[in-house]
């Protein structure tokens, strides 16, 4: 019987601590979940989106085009 109850003991502790981790682990990843929807809400207001950053790079390249042209017009006439 003695040999049972160490058997019994060392299962128990094992089974604890296994138990122990899991939690942990399983608060970890719902900490992370929390965390990540918290950044997908804020992102979108701390960095500009793609598509907006192309269009206003296009603007300003016209802009540049238009100007280059103008000064363009501007040499030939010297």
């Amino acid at each position: 019987m003695e040999y049972q109850n160490l058997i019994n003991i060392v299962a128990t502790v094992a089974i604890a601590s296994g138990g122990w981790f899991a939690r942990q682990v399983w608060s970890s990843v719902k900490e992370l979940q929390a965390d990540l929807a918290k950044l997908r809400e804020e992102l979108p207001k701390t960095y500009v989106a793609r598509d907006d950053y192309k269009g206003d790079i296009k603007e300003i390249k016209d802009l540049l085009m238009k100007l280059m042209e103008k000064l363009g017009d501007k040499e030939d006439r010297k």
